[in-house]
């Protein structure tokens, strides 16, 4: 049992320099979900705006494509604010979600390369910037 004149355990201090670090990489996830999620939007509404290149491994079609970066848009912005809102797993979702938006902008290359490459570099630098360390102390 603490005695009475003990003081209680100060709190760990998040650093500037890694809130500023999470602030960002929350901004920077909300607008790769907003791109993704326009993308996504364009693709469903003009099934002719990307060019399909002939024999792809991975071939969709330009709509199935466009649902696929709609949904992951969505749930990429809404996992951003929580970031922002320093929510517990947001952390970890943030990790996850950005690898699976690499991957499937890895998959879209063929119909807009430089966008995807774009959007993979946005996402590993989310990645790096959640897996520093101290920076998702609370």
């Amino acid at each position: 049992m603490a005695s009475q004149y003990e003081r209680p355990a100060e709190p760990e201090r998040v650093s500037g320099w890694a809130l500023g670090g999470i602030v960002f990489a929350s901004a920077v996830m909300i607008l790769i979900g907003a791109f993704q999620a326009l993308a996504g939007l364009v693709a469903i509404i003009d099934d002719e705006f990307y060019v399909v290149r002939p024999n792809y491994t991975f071939e969709f079609d330009t709509t199935a494509w466009g649902w696929i970066h709609l949904i992951v848009g969505i749930v990429v912005i809404v996992v951003g604010f929580s970031l922002l809102a320093r929510r517990a797993w947001a952390g970890v979702a943030t990790v996850i979600l950005a690898g699976v938006s690499a991957v499937v902008n890895f998959f879209f290359i063929p119909y807009y390369p430089f966008w995807s490459l774009l959007v993979i570099a946005l996402n590993i630098w989310v990645i790096w910037a959640v897996t520093r360390p101290g920076a998702l102390r609370t």
